[in-house]
C-alpha cells in the first residue's frame, strides 16, 4: 500500500462510494428481474401473446447491451458521477412508464429507457474501484459488488410478489421508479470520479507506460474484434449468461405457475434462488477462477447448466418444490455468476490502456443473448393445453432451446483461450517469472 493511500482520507471515503454504487447495483439487478413475478399480470393486462410478452422483456436487454460502449466514452469524458445520476433519472422516467403505460407499446419503450438507464452501472462502477483501489483490493470489492446484484435480484422475487399482491403490478414499478429517482440524487451527493475531486492524492498505481497509453477507440474496437478469443467468450456468455438471464428475468415465473402450478409468492421463493446463487456463488466462483483457470470454471459452468437444464426438462413435474429450489439455483450457479470472469478474461486479453473498451465489447454479448433468448422462448409457446402436473410440448420447446444454448456455451469454452496470468516476481526455487511452471500457480 503507498504512502499516500496509508495516510489519506481517501482510503475511508471510497468506501462510502463504494456503498453508493452497489447500492445503485442493487436496483439494476431489481429492474432486470422483476418482470418474472409479474410477467402473467402484465400479459393478462395487456392482453399480449407469449412473442409480445418476450419482446416487452427482452427490451431491457437489447437496450443495457447496446449501452456498453457509449457507456465507456460516457465515463472517460464526462465521469462515472454524472453518467450514473443522470442514466439513472432516464431510468427512473421509464420504470414511471411502464406502471403507467396504458398500452403494451408504451410499456416497452419504459422498458428500453429503464435498460438504457441502468446500464451505466457496471462499467462505471469499475472504473471508480480501478482509481479508488489498488489490484489486490480491485478483485474482492468487485466480488462484493457482484453479491450485491444478487441481493437485488432476491428483493425481486417473494417481496416483489408479495407488493405486487398488495398494490398491484403497476403501483409497485411506479414506486421503484421513484426509488430510482431517489438513488441518483444520493449518487450525485456522495461519488467522485477520483481522489483528486477532493483534493486528495491519487490511490491507484502509476499510469502504463507511455507506449501503452495512446490507443484510440476505433483501433481497441478492431482489435476486439479480430481476437478470436474474445469472440469465444462472447459465445460463451451470449449462450449460458443469456439464457439464465431469459428463465430468471421473464419466463421462469410462467413456467413455475402454470406448469407447476405455483402460487405467485411460491413462483418468487423459487426464482430468489438466482439471487442466492450469484450471492453465494460469485465469491466461489471468482476463487475458483484464480486456483484452477478461467477457462476450466467456464466449462465447469456450461456443464452444470446442462445438467441443471436437462434435470428440468427430463423429470418435469416429479419434481419436488426443494428440487425445483435446487434446479434453479444450479441454473444460476451455471450461467450467471461468471460476469467477474467475463469482465477479467477480456481485461487479460488485450493492452490495460484498451481494457475498458475489451470489457465494454464483450459485456454485450449476455445482454443481447438475455434479449434474443427471452423472444425465441416465446416464440416456441404455441397454445396447448397444459396445468398442474402436465408439462405442456410448449414449455418442452422453451426448455430444449435453452439446453441447446448451454451445449453451445460448453462447445465455446473448450475453445477458449486460457488467460490466467502467471505470478509476477521470484518464485520458490529460483524459478523464473517467464519460466513455464509444471503446475499452474494459485493466481
Amino acid at each position: 500500500m503507498s504512502a499516500p493511500e496509508k495516510s489519506s482520507p481517501a482510503r475511508r471515503y471510497r468506501y462510502l462510494i463504494c456503498l453508493a454504487m452497489f447500492l445503485a447495483y442493487f436496483l439494476v439487478y431489481f429492474h432486470r428481474v422483476c418482470p418474472a413475478v409479474i410477467a402473467l399480470d402484465m400479459q393478462a393486462d395487456f392482453q399480449a401473446s407469449g412473442a409480445l410478452l418476450g419482446l416487452l422483456g427482452s427490451a431491457y436487454f437489447y437496450a443495457y447491451g447496446l449501452m456498453q460502449l457509449p457507456t465507456g466514452l460516457l465515463t472517460d469524458s464526462w465521469g462515472p458521477r454524472k453518467t450514473v445520476t443522470a442514466s439513472f433519472i432516464v431510468a427512473a422516467g421509464g420504470s414511471v412508464l411502464i406502471g403507467l403505460a396504458p398500452s403494451l407499446g408504451l410499456a416497452v419503450v419504459g422498458r428500453v429507457l429503464v435498460g438504457a438507464g441502468v446500464a451505466t452501472v457496471f462499467v462505471s462502477t469499475y472504473k471508480l474501484l480501478a482509481e479508488w483501489f489498488g489490484p489486490r483490493q480491485f478483485v474482492i470489492v468487485g466480488g462484493f459488488f457482484q453479491t450485491m446484484g444478487g441481493l437485488g435480484a432476491l428483493s425481486a422475487g417473494v417481496p416483489l410478489a408479495w407488493l405486487s399482491e398488495l398494490f398491484g403490478w403497476r403501483w409497485t414499478l411506479a414506486a421503484v421508479g421513484l426509488l430510482t429517482l431517489v438513488m441518483a440524487g444520493v449518487i450525485y451527493t456522495v461519488v467522485r470520479d477520483r481522489p483528486q475531486s477532493m483534493g486528495w492524492p491519487p490511490l491507484r498505481e502509476p499510469a502504463p507506460r507511455p507506449a501503452e497509453q495512446k490507443i484510440g477507440l476505433v483501433e481497441g474496437m478492431a482489435r476486439v474484434v479480430k481476437r478470436p478469443g474474445a469472440w469465444l467468450l462472447g459465445v460463451w456468455v451470449f449462450c449460458a449468461t443469456g439464457v439464465t438471464f431469459a428463465l430468471g428475468a421473464l419466463w421462469g415465473g410462467p413456467y413455475l405457475m402454470e406448469v407447476h402450478g405455483l402460487s405467485k409468492p411460491a413462483a418468487g421463493g423459487v426464482l430468489s434462488m438466482f439471487a442466492v446463487a450469484l450471492i453465494v456463488g460469485s465469491p466461489v466462483v471468482g476463487w475458483a477462477a484464480n486456483r484452477f483457470g478461467r477457462k476450466k470454471v467456464l466449462i465447469v459452468s456450461s456443464l452444470i447448466l446442462i445438467i441443471a437444464l436437462g434435470t428440468l426438462l427430463i423429470l418435469s413435474t416429479r419434481l419436488s418444490l426443494a428440487g425445483l429450489y435446487l434446479v434453479f439455483f444450479l441454473i444460476c450457479l451455471g450461467g450467471a455468476t461468471a460476469g467477474p470472469i467475463q469482465a477479467t478474461m477480456s481485461r487479460e486479453m488485450f493492452p490495460v490502456a484498451m481494457a475498458g473498451t475489451a470489457v465494454g465489447m464483450v459485456n454485450l454479448f449476455p445482454f443481447l443473448g438475455g434479449g434474443l433468448w427471452q423472444v425465441v422462448m416465446g416464440a416456441v409457446l404455441v397454445p396447448v393445453p397444459s396445468g398442474v402436473g402436465h408439462v405442456s410440448a410448449s414449455y418442452a420447446n422453451l426448455l430444449q432451446v435453452a439446453l441447446g444454448a448451454g451445449v453451445v456455451s460448453l462447445v465455446a469454452g473448450v475453445f477458449l483461450p486460457e488467460t490466467l496470468p502467471r505470478r509476477v516476481g521470484p518464485r520458490p526455487g529460483g524459478r523464473t517469472p517467464d519460466r513455464p511452471a509444471p503446475r499452474r500457480p494459485d493466481g
